[in-house]
């Protein structure tokens, strides 16, 4: 006899913390909810992304600083135990999968464990099962974009970076986004010979050239080679290493490593999905929401954090809108989403971070704009530790005095630039800043003197 077909008010696809706040707030107001995920439950940022990242990426950093202090009281650099900052990592990154199916099994959520496929506007094929759905939400976030070379199946990904059993002897990386130029700094830091491969003329397109020029030196004084302009053709099998095969300036070379690593970037997770059989619409910025998250060809279908296209890849963005997605389930239209100021880091050493307008922007809104740019090489905070690169640009809007925008670089962007976010959703103008008292001689109170000499 045939079982019958399950069917959910809300069906949830992707369990990351995008689909998790709206599956959550589904079952809070009584509905009945269901989640699928193709991975392991928790999400990439959790369990793949961010927060291991940063595991590993502090032991680069203790070398690099070392290096940094070398001949100045530090003797030697301290020799890193792969394996034990691995089991380390591990420690962080093990339980998640099982307590995140523990917490939504125990809130009553079912549980799938396939990538589902849309048969029709409401019905899903998941575990060889038909499910139907009042609404969905589709959570799936972003996947490595697969680069069209001959033999890209044997590229590794930031996941295998994440993984690596130990520091291989070389590595190439094709595209210098955040997740290249982080992974090819940590990697070059422990003693592998990298390369950078990439297609356009500089790293990090959507930072402030002036500071992504300085990132890019003290990366090739650590002994990365930059090669811009540059496209990947093939990739092959050699007996120890593999072989990239690429054409600059009209000339076919070739170069040879132990892994190559594809970090040309990430795109939404939409292709299992079977979107063209349930009409949602969807281009290469994820599916089609409108401001409250909601498919703009299917009112039933919601999406949200990086599959949906109003998303940056940030987090605290994702749950931002598996709230907003949830709530509007609840109670249609009921919140809107609105971009909020978001600032941006590259976990390099130095640290790269911006929040607001580029001086680009900045100036096409604007009348008149006041830049204070400058090196700060030459200050205590960067003296004492000797760090090769310190510098910073801060847009001011000229009439009003209010800061705009802001970019640093140095060893504590990522936490210097939460008090610029702070100062532009405030209105706080240059003196408004400058009034405030911060400690001494802390990388924050610097901030202060940055703008002081007008470009």
């Amino acid at each position: 006899m045939e079982s019958k077909k399950k069917h959910y008010d809300i069906f949830v696809i992707g369990s990351g913390i995008a689909g998790q706040t709206a599956a959550k707030a589904a079952v809070a107001a009584g509905l009945s909810v269901a989640i699928s995920d193709n991975r392991e439950f928790g999400g990439t940022c959790a369990t793949r992304g961010c927060d291991p990242k940063k595991v590993l990426m502090q032991f680069a950093d203790l070398v690099q600083h070392s290096n940094q202090l070398k001949k100045l009281g530090i003797s030697k650099s301290p020799k890193i135990n792969w394996k034990a900052v691995q089991k380390f990592k591990a420690s962080f990154t093990k339980s998640i999968p099982a307590s995140t199916e523990n917490n939504l099994m125990d809130l009553g959520i079912d549980l799938y464990h396939q990538s589902p496929k849309f048969i029709s506007p409401n019905e899903i094929t998941v575990e060889g099962k038909t499910v139907s759905a009042d609404k969905f939400v589709i959570a799936t976030g972003y996947v490595p974009r697969t680069l069209k070379v001959k033999g890209s199946d044997l590229l590794k990904t930031s996941d295998d970076i994440l993984n690596l059993k130990k520091i291989p002897d070389s590595a190439i990386f094709i595209g210098s986004g955040y997740v290249g130029m982080e992974f090819c700094y940590m990697l070059s830091t422990m003693g592998c010979k990298v390369t950078m491969v990439d297609v356009g003329d500089r790293a990090l397109t959507q930072f402030d050239s002036f500071l992504v020029e300085k990132l890019t030196e003290v990366l090739e004084n650590n002994g990365v080679k930059f090669m811009f302009n540059t496209k990947p053709i093939a990739v092959e099998k050699l007996k120890k290493n593999l072989k990239l095969t690429y054409e600059n300036q009209g000339k076919t070379k070739s170069i040879k490593a132990r892994k190559i690593f594809n970090t040309a970037g990430r795109v939404p997770a939409t292709e299992m999905l079977g979107l063209e059989n349930a009409n949602i619409k969807a281009d290469e910025s994820g599916i089609l929401v409108n401001d409250f998250m909601q498919s703009i060809s299917h009112k039933n279908v919601y999406a949200c954090g990086d599959v949906s296209s109003k998303s940056l890849p940030l987090t605290p963005l994702s749950g931002l809108q598996g709230y907003i997605a949830g709530h509007n389930i609840i109670k249609e239209n009921s919140k809107a989403f609105e971009n909020p100021l978001v600032p941006s880091v590259v976990f390099t050493k130095p640290q790269l971070a911006n929040v607001g307008y580029s001086e680009e922007d900045a100036k096409s809104r604007y009348k008149n704009v006041t830049i204070y740019k400058g090196e700060a090489t030459d200050w205590y905070n960067a003296k004492k530790e000797n760090a090769e690169a310190y510098a910073y640009k801060i847009i001011v809007n000229k009439r009003t005095q209010k800061i705009v925008g802001a970019s640093l670089l140095s060893n504590q962007a990522n936490e210097n630039i939460n008090m610029f976010a702070m100062a532009i959703n405030n209105g706080l103008t240059v003196s408004d800043f400058k009034k405030q008292i911060f400690t001494y001689p802390s990388y924050t109170n610097d901030l202060k003197s940055m703008m002081k000499d007008e470009q």
